[in-house]
């Protein structure tokens, strides 16, 4: 059975400087779920990049071909593998303070290519975008001049999204109880009283029966004094 070939969504932003070299990026995200490293080969140029990559589980064939609009730097580009895409941040060769007026050469639009609006920023709002460097530690090391397979160099293992408190959203567990994280002792809460406490059953009946035969006795010596008078 032959496997379907299909091309992945890909999703771009881009950043520009004429001073900063690690400003001067575009950002690239090829979605491609499921696709291991060792099933991946990536050939990145100067001004061009073509990936290929192979799911068992969705039993696809990934392809596609790029060819920027300008010159990148491989040297200084960097890529990160997580089990849902493959992420690169590219350094464009030229510095300048203008964006690309788009990501690839031929301005015909394609059904595949979207902006990725969750790090696009307007060119003249760039200055106002928070330092991009907690997002450029996630990446590996660079593509370093390698074609075909050798694009995998630079992958990090993460699984991209997840933190360091294994996708629990930040809760500090220790504050729900103790300042240890242990459960609080229901004995301090105060809500009950231990059994110690609690007044004996048979004491109490004992002296209400004892009570009640005393107020017995005095009913019928006071009936006994008025047959007398």
């Amino acid at each position: 059975m032959s496997t379907a070939q299909t091309t992945p969504e890909v999703l771009w932003a881009q950043r520009s400087s004429a001073t900063v070299a690690s400003k001067n990026v575009v950002f690239l995200t090829i979605s491609v779920p499921d696709v291991p490293a060792s099933s991946c080969k990536i050939d990145l140029k100067p001004t061009s990049l073509t990936f290929t990559g192979h799911s068992d589980t969705k039993k696809l064939t990934y392809h596609v071909e790029l060819n920027f609009y300008g010159e990148i730097d491989v040297e200084e580009s960097k890529t990160n593998h997580t089990a849902r895409d493959i992420e690169f941040v590219l350094r464009k060769k030229d510095m300048k303070e203008e964006y690309w007026p788009r990501l690839l050469k031929d301005a015909q639009k394609v059904h595949f290519l979207k902006t990725d609006f969750d790090k696009w920023v307007d060119e003249d709002e760039q200055e106002e975008k928070a330092d991009d460097s907690d997002m450029m530690n996630q990446f590996g090391g660079g593509m370093g001049g390698m074609e075909g397979m050798g694009g995998m160099g630079g992958m990090g293992g993460g699984m991209g999204g997840m933190g360091g408190d294994g996708g629990f959203g930040g809760i500090d567990f220790s504050k729900l109880g103790g300042g240890d994280g242990a459960m609080p002792d229901l004995g301090d809460m105060g809500g009950e009283e231990s059994d110690d406490d609690m007044p004996d059953l048979e004491d109490e009946e004992g002296e209400k029966e004892a009570e009640a035969e005393e107020a017995k006795g005095k009913t019928s010596a006071a009936h006994k004094i008025e047959e007398v008078s």
